[in-house]
């Protein structure tokens, strides 16, 4: 590199470099958004994020609480599920292949 040259802002390296940061920026944040701490070493799921997961209707979560076929925790008018539950609750209802 030329000792002469200054290199600015709107130099193609610099701009190419910031344009990195900001797609690992970008991608970070992406996963860190639904990142949650564990309490006492379990996650808990709402409602929603249940629903989502299993590809359930929020209505059918609650017929399945009522019928004790899922366990779950609520504090106030808020439900929460133990992701190691819903979890124990899929292996316990796998049904393999009988071909």
């Amino acid at each position: 590199m030329n000792e002469n040259n200054l290199i600015t802002k709107d130099n193609e390296q610099v701009i190419a470099f910031f344009k990195s940061l900001d797609r690992m920026l970008t991608g970070i944040e992406n996963m860190t958004q639904d990142c949650r701490p564990m309490l006492n070493g379990e996650r808990y799921l709402t409602d929603k994020e249940v629903s989502e997961r299993l590809k359930l209707g929020r209505r059918t979560l609650q017929d399945y609480r009522t019928e004790g076929r899922i366990p779950y925790c609520q504090l106030g008018g808020k439900i929460l599920y133990r992701e190691s539950d819903i979890q124990r609750m899929l292996d316990e209802n796998y049904r393999g292949a009988f071909r």
